[in-house]
């Protein structure tokens, strides 16, 4: 088995999109998906990029992708945060997810960053050990906090 990693293009984003679906079927949202693959592509590619992502090729078959964007902390300065690491279930346990993750850490070394972030499921065992494995520290006592674009919109009507 031989394993890429290599920066996105383009025409990878069909693929980068069945990854995303992928992803929420298996995180039990498989309807919550709403961005197109030329929404992938304009985010990505286009006059601001709004994101760098990775590809993983297992002999030459798109297998999984990582997905980074900047951000600033207030007490680290720049740092990145890691978005979504997917690999295809037939892939996972041959070395891909390193793979990706490596080539995500050496890019933030490379962009000299305090910080590399990610959120986890609390039942996703497999991957709370795998990043635990790595080094990475599972902060449990933190939540993470969203609004939605029905929230934003409640929000502001109620302010």
């Amino acid at each position: 088995m031989k394993i890429d990693i290599r920066e996105a293009r383009p025409s990878d984003m069909t693929a980068v999109l069945d990854l995303i679906k992928e992803l929420a079927h298996f995180e039990r949202e498989p309807d919550a998906v709403e961005i197109s693959s030329e929404e992938l592509v304009e985010d990505g590619f286009g006059k601001d990029p709004c994101f760098t992502c990775f590809i993983g090729e297992v002999d030459g078959s798109i297998g999984g992708m990582a997905l980074v964007y900047p951000r600033y902390s207030t007490w680290k300065g720049k740092v990145i945060h890691l978005e979504d690491l997917i690999v295809k279930e037939k892939y996972r346990g041959q070395g891909l997810g390193n793979a990706l993750l490596e080539r995500v850490v050496q890019y933030g070394h490379d962009l000299g960053v305090k910080r590399i972030s990610w959120e986890v499921l609390d039942w996703n065992e497999p991957a709370i050990s795998f990043y635990e494995r790595k080094g990475a520290r599972v902060m449990r006592d933190w939540d993470v906090v969203q609004l939605d674009e029905q929230g934003i919109e409640q929000f502001l009507k109620n302010r």
